[in-house]
Protein backbone atom coordinates (compact mmCIF):
# COMPACT_ATOMS: atom_id res chain seq x y z
CA UNK A 1 0.00 0.00 0.00
CA UNK A 2 1.26 3.48 -0.88
CA UNK A 3 1.80 5.53 2.60
CA UNK A 4 2.07 8.62 1.46
CA UNK A 5 -1.74 10.08 -0.05
CA UNK A 6 -0.67 12.50 -2.75
CA UNK A 7 -2.95 15.23 -3.32
CA UNK A 8 -3.49 14.32 -7.08
CA UNK A 9 -4.88 11.27 -5.28
CA UNK A 10 -6.95 12.69 -2.68
CA UNK A 11 -9.10 14.90 -5.71
CA UNK A 12 -8.42 14.90 -9.38
CA UNK A 13 -7.97 17.69 -10.84
CA UNK A 14 -7.07 18.90 -14.38
CA UNK A 15 -4.49 21.40 -13.55
CA UNK A 16 -2.15 22.28 -16.46
CA UNK A 17 -0.24 25.18 -15.02
CA UNK A 18 2.67 25.55 -13.24
CA UNK A 19 2.78 27.67 -10.80
CA UNK A 20 4.11 30.93 -11.51
CA UNK A 21 3.23 34.74 -10.56
CA UNK A 22 0.58 35.99 -11.80
CA UNK A 23 -1.09 39.21 -12.59
CA UNK A 24 -3.79 41.06 -11.27
CA UNK A 25 -6.71 43.60 -12.25
CA UNK A 26 -9.44 44.98 -10.75
CA UNK A 27 -12.29 42.68 -10.83
CA UNK A 28 -14.83 42.46 -13.72
CA UNK A 29 -17.87 44.43 -13.66
CA UNK A 30 -19.21 41.14 -15.42
CA UNK A 31 -17.74 38.03 -14.57
CA UNK A 32 -17.30 35.08 -17.60
CA UNK A 33 -20.26 33.29 -18.32
CA UNK A 34 -18.63 30.10 -16.05
CA UNK A 35 -18.41 32.06 -13.05
CA UNK A 36 -21.57 33.19 -10.98
CA UNK A 37 -19.15 35.41 -9.49
CA UNK A 38 -15.73 37.05 -9.02
CA UNK A 39 -13.93 37.84 -6.13
CA UNK A 40 -11.03 38.75 -4.64
CA UNK A 41 -8.90 36.56 -1.71
CA UNK A 42 -8.49 38.78 1.68
CA UNK A 43 -6.40 38.24 4.25
CA UNK A 44 -7.10 35.05 6.03
CA UNK A 45 -9.26 33.02 3.34
CA UNK A 46 -9.04 29.79 2.14
CA UNK A 47 -10.40 27.65 -1.12
CA UNK A 48 -12.08 25.65 1.64
CA UNK A 49 -13.99 28.81 3.58
CA UNK A 50 -14.84 30.57 -0.04
CA UNK A 51 -16.88 27.20 -1.12
CA UNK A 52 -18.03 26.46 2.50
CA UNK A 53 -19.19 30.21 2.38
CA UNK A 54 -20.10 30.51 -1.74
CA UNK A 55 -20.95 26.96 -2.61
CA UNK A 56 -22.09 25.37 0.99
CA UNK A 57 -19.71 23.16 1.77
CA UNK A 58 -15.76 23.17 2.02
CA UNK A 59 -15.37 20.40 0.29
CA UNK A 60 -16.89 22.04 -3.06
CA UNK A 61 -13.37 23.77 -3.54
CA UNK A 62 -12.49 21.66 -6.32
CA UNK A 63 -15.09 23.64 -8.12
CA UNK A 64 -13.18 26.76 -7.70
CA UNK A 65 -10.29 25.49 -9.03
CA UNK A 66 -11.37 24.57 -12.30
CA UNK A 67 -13.45 27.61 -12.46
CA UNK A 68 -10.72 29.55 -11.85
CA UNK A 69 -8.27 27.89 -14.01
CA UNK A 70 -10.92 27.76 -16.64
CA UNK A 71 -11.42 31.48 -17.01
CA UNK A 72 -7.71 32.64 -16.45
CA UNK A 73 -6.64 30.49 -19.69
CA UNK A 74 -8.56 33.76 -21.23
CA UNK A 75 -8.97 36.29 -18.96
CA UNK A 76 -5.06 37.35 -17.22
CA UNK A 77 -7.04 38.93 -14.62
CA UNK A 78 -7.33 35.47 -13.35
CA UNK A 79 -5.11 33.70 -11.03
CA UNK A 80 -3.89 30.50 -11.84
CA UNK A 81 -4.35 27.71 -9.07
CA UNK A 82 -1.68 25.36 -9.15
CA UNK A 83 -1.65 24.06 -5.66
CA UNK A 84 -5.36 24.65 -3.70
CA UNK A 85 -3.46 25.41 -0.06
CA UNK A 86 -1.46 28.33 -1.50
CA UNK A 87 -3.66 31.14 -2.30
CA UNK A 88 -2.87 34.38 -1.90
CA UNK A 89 -4.37 37.94 -1.24
CA UNK A 90 -5.38 39.83 -3.81
CA UNK A 91 -5.97 36.75 -6.39
CA UNK A 92 -9.09 37.30 -8.45
CA UNK A 93 -10.97 33.95 -8.23
CA UNK A 94 -14.04 32.61 -10.24
CA UNK A 95 -17.10 31.09 -8.07
CA UNK A 96 -19.10 28.98 -10.25
CA UNK A 97 -22.92 28.47 -10.12
CA UNK A 98 -23.75 25.94 -7.90
CA UNK A 99 -26.14 24.03 -10.37
CA UNK A 100 -22.62 23.89 -12.18
CA UNK A 101 -20.76 21.60 -9.45
CA UNK A 102 -19.55 18.23 -10.28
CA UNK A 103 -19.69 16.06 -6.55
CA UNK A 104 -16.11 14.76 -6.49
CA UNK A 105 -15.56 11.01 -5.96
CA UNK A 106 -13.37 10.97 -3.40
CA UNK A 107 -14.28 13.75 -1.07
CA UNK A 108 -18.18 12.92 0.31
CA UNK A 109 -20.40 16.17 1.12
CA UNK A 110 -20.50 16.22 5.06
CA UNK A 111 -24.28 16.07 4.92
CA UNK A 112 -26.77 15.99 1.79
CA UNK A 113 -28.17 19.69 2.24
CA UNK A 114 -25.45 21.84 4.15
CA UNK A 115 -26.77 25.15 5.18
CA UNK A 116 -24.86 28.35 5.53
CA UNK A 117 -21.01 28.05 7.32
CA UNK A 118 -22.32 30.86 9.64
CA UNK A 119 -25.74 32.06 11.07
CA UNK A 120 -26.94 35.11 10.34
CA UNK A 121 -28.19 35.71 13.90
CA UNK A 122 -25.82 34.66 16.86
CA UNK A 123 -27.76 34.81 20.49
CA UNK A 124 -24.95 34.39 22.92
CA UNK A 125 -25.68 33.30 26.15
CA UNK A 126 -24.25 35.83 27.91
CA UNK A 127 -21.96 39.14 26.49
CA UNK A 128 -18.20 38.36 27.24
CA UNK A 129 -15.75 40.50 27.45
CA UNK A 130 -13.61 40.22 24.32
CA UNK A 131 -10.01 40.28 25.23
CA UNK A 132 -8.13 42.46 21.61
CA UNK A 133 -7.65 39.94 19.03
CA UNK A 134 -4.26 40.66 18.66
CA UNK A 135 -3.47 39.94 22.97
CA UNK A 136 -5.88 36.96 22.67
CA UNK A 137 -4.13 33.67 23.93
CA UNK A 138 -5.20 31.58 21.49
CA UNK A 139 -2.90 33.97 18.87
CA UNK A 140 -0.59 31.52 17.37
CA UNK A 141 2.21 34.69 17.61
CA UNK A 142 1.09 34.73 21.29
CA UNK A 143 1.86 31.08 21.87
CA UNK A 144 5.18 31.06 20.78
CA UNK A 145 6.14 34.38 22.96
CA UNK A 146 5.20 33.04 25.96
CA UNK A 147 7.26 30.59 28.38
CA UNK A 148 6.55 26.75 29.08
CA UNK A 149 9.25 26.27 32.05
CA UNK A 150 8.00 22.83 33.46
CA UNK A 151 9.03 21.59 36.78
CA UNK A 152 10.24 18.42 38.58
CA UNK A 153 7.91 14.93 37.54
CA UNK A 154 6.97 13.70 40.72
CA UNK A 155 5.63 10.55 41.49
CA UNK A 156 2.61 10.45 43.11
CA UNK A 157 1.36 6.85 42.85
CA UNK A 158 3.18 3.67 41.56
CA UNK A 159 0.30 1.50 39.73
CA UNK A 160 0.58 -2.04 38.60
CA UNK A 161 3.22 -2.41 35.82
CA UNK A 162 2.77 -3.27 32.30
CA UNK A 163 4.32 -5.97 30.01
CA UNK A 164 7.47 -4.71 29.64
CA UNK A 165 7.16 -1.05 31.90
CA UNK A 166 6.16 0.67 34.86
CA UNK A 167 3.17 3.10 35.41
CA UNK A 168 2.87 5.87 37.76
CA UNK A 169 0.52 8.57 38.26
CA UNK A 170 3.01 11.53 37.98
CA UNK A 171 2.53 15.00 38.47
CA UNK A 172 4.50 18.33 36.79
CA UNK A 173 2.97 21.98 37.50
CA UNK A 174 1.61 24.07 34.60
CA UNK A 175 0.71 27.87 35.32
CA UNK A 176 1.55 27.20 38.63
CA UNK A 177 -1.55 24.37 39.01
CA UNK A 178 -1.12 20.82 39.76
CA UNK A 179 -1.61 18.68 36.65
CA UNK A 180 -1.41 14.58 36.83
CA UNK A 181 -0.79 12.32 34.15
CA UNK A 182 -0.45 8.37 33.41
CA UNK A 183 3.49 7.97 32.79
CA UNK A 184 4.81 4.95 31.89
CA UNK A 185 8.85 4.13 31.69
CA UNK A 186 10.44 0.91 30.01
CA UNK A 187 12.37 -1.71 32.00
CA UNK A 188 15.87 -2.39 31.33
CA UNK A 189 18.94 -0.18 31.11
CA UNK A 190 17.99 3.40 28.69
CA UNK A 191 19.94 4.00 25.67
CA UNK A 192 22.95 5.94 25.71
CA UNK A 193 20.81 9.49 24.85
CA UNK A 194 17.87 8.01 27.20
CA UNK A 195 14.51 6.66 25.76
CA UNK A 196 12.48 8.48 23.52
CA UNK A 197 9.08 9.99 24.38
CA UNK A 198 5.68 10.33 23.35
CA UNK A 199 3.48 12.46 25.22
CA UNK A 200 -0.20 11.19 24.41
CA UNK A 201 -2.98 13.82 24.01
CA UNK A 202 -6.61 12.21 23.88
CA UNK A 203 -9.67 13.33 23.51
CA UNK A 204 -12.41 15.22 24.70
CA UNK A 205 -14.11 13.67 27.32
CA UNK A 206 -16.80 14.99 30.24
CA UNK A 207 -14.26 16.03 32.72
CA UNK A 208 -16.78 14.76 35.87
CA UNK A 209 -16.47 11.15 34.16
CA UNK A 210 -12.76 11.03 33.24
CA UNK A 211 -10.54 8.82 34.99
CA UNK A 212 -6.38 8.87 34.50
CA UNK A 213 -6.13 5.01 34.97
CA UNK A 214 -9.23 4.36 33.13
CA UNK A 215 -8.95 5.53 29.47
CA UNK A 216 -7.43 5.09 26.39
CA UNK A 217 -5.44 2.29 27.91
CA UNK A 218 -4.96 0.24 25.33
CA UNK A 219 -3.85 3.17 23.11
CA UNK A 220 -0.98 4.34 25.38
CA UNK A 221 -0.13 0.50 26.01
CA UNK A 222 1.02 -0.07 22.71
CA UNK A 223 3.46 2.60 22.13
CA UNK A 224 4.81 2.11 26.10
CA UNK A 225 5.65 -1.62 25.45
CA UNK A 226 7.79 -0.78 21.94
CA UNK A 227 10.32 1.41 24.27
CA UNK A 228 8.84 4.85 24.74
CA UNK A 229 8.56 6.90 27.66
CA UNK A 230 5.06 8.04 27.17
CA UNK A 231 3.08 10.23 29.57
CA UNK A 232 -0.84 10.70 29.14
CA UNK A 233 -1.88 14.28 30.45
CA UNK A 234 -5.07 14.48 32.65
CA UNK A 235 -5.28 18.09 31.66
CA UNK A 236 -6.38 20.77 34.13
CA UNK A 237 -9.34 20.21 35.59
CA UNK A 238 -9.58 16.84 35.14
CA UNK A 239 -8.92 14.08 37.21
CA UNK A 240 -7.07 14.96 40.04
CA UNK A 241 -5.34 18.40 37.98
CA UNK A 242 -6.13 21.53 39.73
CA UNK A 243 -7.19 24.35 37.61
CA UNK A 244 -10.59 24.83 35.11
CA UNK A 245 -11.90 22.24 32.06
CA UNK A 246 -12.57 24.65 29.61
CA UNK A 247 -13.14 23.99 25.53
CA UNK A 248 -9.74 23.48 24.00
CA UNK A 249 -10.86 25.17 21.12
CA UNK A 250 -11.34 28.38 22.48
CA UNK A 251 -8.63 28.30 25.03
CA UNK A 252 -4.99 27.23 24.95
CA UNK A 253 -4.89 25.77 28.45
CA UNK A 254 -4.61 22.39 27.43
CA UNK A 255 -1.77 22.87 24.81
CA UNK A 256 -0.38 24.87 27.26
CA UNK A 257 -0.42 22.02 29.55
CA UNK A 258 0.70 19.41 27.08
CA UNK A 259 4.04 21.96 26.42
CA UNK A 260 4.58 22.13 30.04
CA UNK A 261 4.70 18.71 30.15
CA UNK A 262 7.01 18.19 27.26
CA UNK A 263 9.29 20.50 29.44
CA UNK A 264 9.18 18.44 32.73
CA UNK A 265 9.60 15.41 30.53
CA UNK A 266 13.06 16.76 29.09
CA UNK A 267 14.19 16.42 32.84
CA UNK A 268 13.32 13.40 33.60
CA UNK A 269 16.09 11.04 34.29
CA UNK A 270 16.27 7.90 31.50
CA UNK A 271 14.36 10.59 28.74
CA UNK A 272 15.83 12.11 25.54
CA UNK A 273 15.17 15.37 25.42
CA UNK A 274 16.02 15.98 21.85
CA UNK A 275 13.71 12.87 20.87
CA UNK A 276 10.24 13.95 21.51
CA UNK A 277 6.96 13.28 19.82
CA UNK A 278 3.25 13.43 19.98
CA UNK A 279 0.45 11.53 19.83
CA UNK A 280 -3.34 13.09 20.03
CA UNK A 281 -7.05 11.58 19.15
CA UNK A 282 -9.60 13.47 18.21
CA UNK A 283 -9.47 17.27 20.43
CA UNK A 284 -5.70 15.61 21.20
CA UNK A 285 -5.13 15.74 17.54
CA UNK A 286 -5.55 19.80 17.66
CA UNK A 287 -3.16 19.82 20.45
CA UNK A 288 -0.49 18.13 18.72
CA UNK A 289 -1.40 20.09 15.42
CA UNK A 290 -1.17 23.57 17.64
CA UNK A 291 2.06 22.66 19.72
CA UNK A 292 4.09 21.27 16.75
CA UNK A 293 3.76 24.71 15.38
CA UNK A 294 4.38 26.83 18.45
CA UNK A 295 7.37 25.04 19.57
CA UNK A 296 9.92 23.29 17.20
CA UNK A 297 10.37 20.79 20.28
CA UNK A 298 8.15 17.91 19.18
CA UNK A 299 10.00 15.99 16.44
CA UNK A 300 6.80 14.31 14.97
CA UNK A 301 3.53 13.65 15.70
CA UNK A 302 0.72 11.02 14.90
CA UNK A 303 -3.14 12.12 14.76
CA UNK A 304 -5.97 9.70 15.33
CA UNK A 305 -9.71 11.08 14.16
CA UNK A 306 -7.92 14.87 14.32
CA UNK A 307 -10.17 17.87 15.00
CA UNK A 308 -7.41 19.41 12.51
CA UNK A 309 -10.00 21.87 10.46
CA UNK A 310 -9.05 25.90 10.39
CA UNK A 311 -11.56 27.88 12.31
CA UNK A 312 -13.78 28.85 9.62
CA UNK A 313 -13.98 25.27 8.33
CA UNK A 314 -14.61 23.97 12.22
CA UNK A 315 -17.64 26.69 12.48
CA UNK A 316 -19.04 25.67 8.97
CA UNK A 317 -18.88 21.56 10.72
CA UNK A 318 -21.21 23.22 13.55
CA UNK A 319 -23.34 24.35 11.39
CA UNK A 320 -24.65 21.84 8.83
CA UNK A 321 -28.22 20.02 9.10
CA UNK A 322 -28.14 16.79 11.53
CA UNK A 323 -25.57 16.93 13.16
CA UNK A 324 -25.92 17.71 16.55
CA UNK A 325 -23.91 20.72 18.39
CA UNK A 326 -22.72 19.82 22.08
CA UNK A 327 -23.63 22.83 24.36
CA UNK A 328 -19.88 23.43 24.85
CA UNK A 329 -19.19 23.52 21.60
CA UNK A 330 -22.42 26.00 20.42
CA UNK A 331 -21.37 28.21 23.32
CA UNK A 332 -17.43 29.34 22.72
CA UNK A 333 -18.68 29.55 19.16
CA UNK A 334 -21.25 32.18 19.48
CA UNK A 335 -18.95 34.20 22.05
CA UNK A 336 -16.26 34.07 19.99
CA UNK A 337 -18.48 35.39 16.93
CA UNK A 338 -19.82 37.66 19.67
CA UNK A 339 -16.82 39.00 20.57
CA UNK A 340 -14.71 38.87 17.60
CA UNK A 341 -17.09 38.49 14.24
CA UNK A 342 -17.39 35.96 12.07
CA UNK A 343 -14.49 34.66 9.53
CA UNK A 344 -15.93 36.63 6.68
CA UNK A 345 -15.96 40.00 8.84
CA UNK A 346 -12.57 39.23 10.57
CA UNK A 347 -10.39 36.64 8.62
CA UNK A 348 -7.48 38.37 9.86
CA UNK A 349 -8.54 36.88 13.80
CA UNK A 350 -9.69 33.49 12.56
CA UNK A 351 -6.25 32.95 10.41
CA UNK A 352 -4.49 33.83 13.64
CA UNK A 353 -5.40 31.51 15.75
CA UNK A 354 -5.16 28.73 13.33
CA UNK A 355 -2.53 25.95 13.46
CA UNK A 356 -3.36 25.15 9.74
CA UNK A 357 -2.34 29.02 8.50
CA UNK A 358 1.45 28.39 9.67
CA UNK A 359 2.28 24.57 8.13
CA UNK A 360 5.42 25.61 6.96
CA UNK A 361 6.66 25.92 10.24
CA UNK A 362 5.67 22.63 11.30
CA UNK A 363 8.68 20.93 13.54
CA UNK A 364 8.33 17.78 12.31
CA UNK A 365 6.84 15.44 10.02
CA UNK A 366 2.82 13.69 10.89
CA UNK A 367 0.89 10.90 10.07
CA UNK A 368 -2.91 11.00 10.09
CA UNK A 369 -5.38 8.50 10.36
CA UNK A 370 -9.17 8.41 9.93
CA UNK A 371 -12.28 6.74 8.99
CA UNK A 372 -14.88 7.36 6.09
CA UNK A 373 -17.97 6.36 8.98
CA UNK A 374 -16.26 8.81 11.40
CA UNK A 375 -20.05 10.19 12.82
CA UNK A 376 -17.68 12.74 15.03
CA UNK A 377 -15.29 14.09 13.48
CA UNK A 378 -15.42 14.63 9.62
CA UNK A 379 -12.73 12.56 7.69
CA UNK A 380 -12.36 15.66 5.51
CA UNK A 381 -10.46 17.58 7.81
CA UNK A 382 -7.58 15.20 7.40
CA UNK A 383 -8.07 14.79 3.84
CA UNK A 384 -7.34 18.91 4.00
CA UNK A 385 -4.79 18.93 6.28
CA UNK A 386 -3.09 16.32 4.37
CA UNK A 387 -3.11 18.14 0.94
CA UNK A 388 -1.98 21.28 3.16
CA UNK A 389 0.83 20.21 4.37
CA UNK A 390 2.02 18.33 0.98
CA UNK A 391 1.22 22.13 -0.41
CA UNK A 392 3.77 23.44 1.50
CA UNK A 393 6.68 20.78 1.26
CA UNK A 394 5.81 18.82 4.89
CA UNK A 395 6.08 15.54 5.46
CA UNK A 396 3.24 13.70 5.76
CA UNK A 397 1.83 9.97 5.99
CA UNK A 398 -2.23 9.98 5.33
CA UNK A 399 -4.31 6.71 6.13
CA UNK A 400 -8.16 6.53 5.37
CA UNK A 401 -10.15 3.81 6.42
CA UNK A 402 -13.20 3.03 4.65
CA UNK A 403 -16.62 2.88 7.01
CA UNK A 404 -15.16 2.25 10.92
CA UNK A 405 -15.61 4.73 13.90
CA UNK A 406 -14.30 7.32 15.19
CA UNK A 407 -12.18 5.22 17.79
CA UNK A 408 -11.02 3.65 14.70
CA UNK A 409 -12.03 0.00 16.35
CA UNK A 410 -12.10 -2.37 13.38
CA UNK A 411 -8.80 -0.94 12.00
CA UNK A 412 -7.16 -0.51 15.73
CA UNK A 413 -4.19 -3.44 15.51
CA UNK A 414 -3.46 -1.86 11.84
CA UNK A 415 -3.20 1.58 12.57
CA UNK A 416 -1.43 1.03 16.12
CA UNK A 417 1.42 -0.92 13.79
CA UNK A 418 1.65 2.09 11.44
CA UNK A 419 1.77 4.53 14.18
CA UNK A 420 4.41 2.81 16.01
CA UNK A 421 6.34 2.23 12.60
CA UNK A 422 6.17 5.96 12.22
CA UNK A 423 7.56 6.91 15.63
CA UNK A 424 10.43 3.73 15.27
CA UNK A 425 11.63 5.90 11.74
CA UNK A 426 11.13 9.19 13.04
CA UNK A 427 12.22 9.62 16.75
CA UNK A 428 14.42 6.00 17.18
Amino acid sequence: MTHRLRLAAIIPLALLAVLFSVSFSAAQTSPPAACSQTVQVQPGETLSLLASRHLGSFAAYPAIVQATNAAAAVDSSYAVIDNPALIRVGQQLCIPATDEVVAQPTVRPLAATPTPAVRAVITPTATPTPIPAADHPLVIANMRARSYPGSEIVIEQTLAPGVNYRRYVASHLSDGLKIYGLLTVPNGTPPATGWPVILFNHGHITPELYRTTERYVAYQDGFARNGYITFKSDYRGHGDSEGEARSGHANPDYTTDVLNALTSLQGYPGADPERIGMWGHSMGGSIVLRSMVVTDTVKVGVIWAGVVASYPDLLERSELQGVAVPEWFARWRDEFIAAYGTPEEKSDFWASISPNSYLADLSGPIQLHHTTGDASVPVQYSDVLAEQIEAVGGVVEYYRYTGDNHNISANFGVAMARSIAFFDAYLK
